[in-house]
């Protein structure tokens, strides 16, 4: 199921859980201690993310960003040791709790959806990506370093590979779209890294 953006104006009657409602899902949901601080780094940086974004005129509703990055793992403990999705998973339990626009970010927080139907320049789902893929751990770092760590893990095969670098060769072209427009540049970012100290 797609869910197409709302008009601004109707932003406020977004069914969107609260962050406490978000931590409690987490916890419901037997987010594992070190999965649960990754959400909560994703989330800093998503928020920042978006409150810059959003005071140079772009159309984010940053409620939606911080429910879509605090749950964007809810089904990472879940489906540990399994074949199953991780993102379709969480996206699976959101929708059934009558949160569509969240489960939608959920569902693209590792690929994003390239037929959304949304004519903004900017979405919160790409948003919500992004951040993800600048937090490794509970460290905020940069693409290449993410991706580094990625294919470290997972790239056992030349097919895993591939599949990683395509991945990063999107997450760059989106880090030049967030940023083309900004005065800050993706290594600012990592100043997130001493605040929280």
């Amino acid at each position: 199921m797609k869910i197409n953006h709302c008009p601004f104006v109707e932003q406020d009657l977004l069914p969107l859980p609260s962050r406490d409602e978000c931590l409690a899902l987490m916890a419901a949901h037997g987010m594992l201690p070190h999965i649960r601080d990754h959400s909560l780094l994703v989330t800093e940086v998503a928020i920042f993310l978006g409150q810059v974004l959003r005071d140079m005129g772009f159309d984010l509703h940053l409620p939606l960003i911080e429910a879509g990055a605090l749950l964007h793992d809810l089904g990472k403990t879940p489906c540990l040791g399994t074949a199953e999705n991780h993102a379709h998973w969480g996206s699976d339990v959101l929708y059934s709790l009558g949160y569509p626009h969240v489960a939608q970010i959920v569902k693209e927080h590792v690929h994003l959806d390239p037929a959304a139907a949304d004519a903004r320049p900017l979405r919160e789902a790409e948003v919500v990506n992004y951040a993800d893929k600048r937090v490794l751990h509970t460290r905020v770092v940069t693409l290449k370093e993410r991706f580094a760590d990625l294919e470290e893990r997972y790239g056992r095969t030349a097919a895993a590979l591939s599949r990683i670098a395509a991945t990063q060769a999107k997450a760059l072209a989106l880090e030049q779209k967030i940023f083309a427009p900004l005065s800050l540049s993706p290594l600012d970012l990592i100043n997130i890294n001493q605040l929280r100290r």
